[in-house]
């Protein structure tokens, strides 16, 4: 019997040589989704390229592209201490949707899925799904964003939205009431 993943639709989606990193029905599943002023081609396009997800991701150090389906992430958990993981694509539908999980012995176990959807009159409704056991990749992120999963998602999905329709994530840095505030993260679409 294969397990399959709630964050993809059907079974015959997952490759027969996966083996899911969370199992169906086993983990904790949070899922937010916005719409931005993009269309799907453009989102996707920045999403696939796994190394701009930093730009997004605050707490994601980097991400190093192995191959067309393999990833290597690094995140920091502390000034000077990071956790390490390898991911892989089990699932792909140009400018519609990714799926991907975790390979087997990484510290951080989850499954997840982005789907981009033309809205209703213009742009497009960006729906982020994640699955992850639930213990030590919770504790993981508590411990590291000091937020829960979907809070931490609701943040990166929304810095998102600020690249792609403004080019940078607006910030209070250098004003004098920015004290501790993060650098402005811009991203240039190459052309």
């Amino acid at each position: 019997m294969k397990t399959a993943y709630t964050t993809v639709t059907s079974e015959e989606e997952i490759s027969p040589e996966s083996e899911p990193s969370v199992p169906g029905n086993q983990g904790v599943k949070a899922e937010i989704s916005t719409t931005i002023n993009r269309t799907p081609e453009e989102l996707f396009t920045f999403w696939r390229n796994f190394e701009n997800l930093p730009l997004v991701m605050k707490h994601v150090e980097s991400v190093e592209c192995l191959d067309s389906k393999r990833s290597h992430w690094r995140v920091r958990i502390a000034p000077n201490k990071f956790t390490e993981w390898d991911a892989e694509i089990i699932n792909e539908r140009a400018s519609e949707m990714l799926a991907w999980q975790t390979l087997e012995g990484s510290d951080v176990q989850h499954a997840g899925s982005i789907w981009f959807t033309p809205a209703p009159g213009s742009g497009t409704e960006v729906k982020l799904a994640v699955e992850y056991n639930a213990g030590k990749f919770t504790d993981f992120l508590a411990k590291v964003l000091r937020r829960s999963p979907e809070q931490q998602m609701r943040e990166d999905l929304r810095h998102f939205k600020q690249i792609m329709e403004a080019g940078e994530i607006p910030t209070t840095f250098g004003q004098p009431t920015g004290k501790g505030a993060e650098k402005q993260t811009k991203y240039q679409e190459s052309k």
